[in-house]
């Protein structure tokens, strides 16, 4: 799997998961990918696209229900993991250890869908869909 952790998430978690599954997944924050400027979500959204491959854990749920925001997402082939509120608002050690919780799922998800945008709830084993 190919995972951006997008600005709105810490990068020391995107930098985390990078060193947890080194070698087994590839994880990059969106500031190790394209600087620390602020960059348009459109243009992220488009490059990650070409890429191919991606998938996003964004803490802007806008971007999965908002158009045009997610058409082009949809559009880019892109599967995005969205946490719900009660998830960012969990110390940081509770939200790595709930991503950490549905690795199994966000992996095997971005090996069998070809775009999608799905919530990360706070308790479960299951993503839900974000049809908007």
């Amino acid at each position: 799997m190919k995972l951006l952790v997008d600005n709105n998430l810490p990068p020391r978690l995107g930098r985390g998961l990078a060193v947890l599954f080194d070698g087994r997944h590839h994880v990059e924050h969106i500031k190790d990918k394209f600087g620390t400027g602020s960059l348009p979500d459109e243009e992220w959204i488009v490059e990650l696209g070409r890429e191919g491959g991606w998938a996003v854990l964004s803490g802007d749920r806008r971007i999965a229900t908002k158009k045009p925001s997610r058409e082009l997402f949809l559009r880019s082939g892109l599967i995005g993991f969205f946490p719900l509120p009660a998830v960012m608002g969990l110390p940081f050690h509770g939200m790595a250890a709930r991503i950490l919780t549905l690795w199994p799922v966000l992996d095997t998800t971005t090996r069998t869908m070809t775009s999608g945008c799905f919530e990360v709830g706070i308790r479960g084993d299951r993503l839900r869909p974000i049809n908007k």
